[in-house]
């Protein structure tokens, strides 16, 4: 085979993955600007859970000039990536599915719903059970001289890690059934190994969450959870040679 021959597939395949990338980012785009002239709301909803518990008097601060109109637009972007993300995973998909067999396929497609779902169902507990009550923790403690007020934009980078680290840890499941199925661990080897893998979530959880007890124990806890949800799923998947070989 000639070296022009040997090129045309990969131009090919750049242009797939040209045309994938700019779907995604267009839809992130249109997404963004439908969102954008709600953005200062988007704001509000994503600062009620400490706005609400904050002490008689407090409010948020703004301690750049330029903070409260860039911080609401970071914001909104932000969200019109987690909206896009399903459109996003599919764009993926479309790129690898013509080199995956027919059992891949039929792997995947459930994986990549169920690994979105799970993204949101993070972010959403994140909200609504972990900032209640690590706002309410923070905001009860305080030093002698020293007012409650927080900086709009610190304020959203805290959250934004937040979100980002349980929407991600959410994702357990989806990893051990992909190890399993893969071959690289087994359900009985995971099984024997839960006490270790317990200690580990408590270390990551340290590692993804604001030093704090409270939301690193809220992170530790569920991903112990969804670690025997995968691990029970992942029974029903056999090893990726296995199903070649059936």
């Amino acid at each position: 085979m000639s070296s022009a021959e040997h090129t045309q597939p990969l131009i090919s395949h750049l242009l797939e993955l040209r045309s994938r990338l700019l779907k995604a980012i267009a839809a992130v785009v249109l997404v963004f600007l439908a969102m954008v002239y709600f953005s200062n709301t988007i704001y509000e909803f994503v600062s009620a859970p400490l706005i609400e518990r904050l002490p008689a008097g407090a409010t948020m601060i703004a301690t750049d000039v330029a903070s409260p109109f860039f911080t609401p637009l970071k914001l909104t972007l932000v969200a019109a990536i987690f909206v896009s993300v399903p459109y996003i995973l599919y764009q993926i998909w479309a790129f690898v599915a013509p080199g995956l067999y027919q059992h891949e396929r039929r792997l995947i497609i459930p994986l990549l719903f169920s690994s979105s779902l799970l993204f949101y169902c993070g972010v959403a507990f994140a909200y609504f059970v972990v900032f209640p009550l690590v706002f309410g923790f923070f905001t009860t403690i305080s030093l002698g001289g020293v007012e409650f007020a927080t900086d709009i934009s610190s304020y959203l980078d805290f959250v934004l890690a937040l979100f980002l680290a349980f929407g991600i840890a959410f994702e357990v499941p989806v990893a051990i059934i992909l190890l399993c199925w893969t071959g690289a661990t087994s359900a009985k080897s995971l099984s024997e190994k839960r006490p270790y893998i317990i200690v580990g979530a408590f270390v990551v959880g340290m590692m993804l969450t604001p030093p704090d007890m409270i939301s690193q124990t809220l992170l530790a806890v569920p991903m112990c959870l969804l670690f025997e949800v995968g691990l029970f799923f992942a029974r029903f998947y056999s090893p990726q040679d296995q199903d070649v070989e059936s």
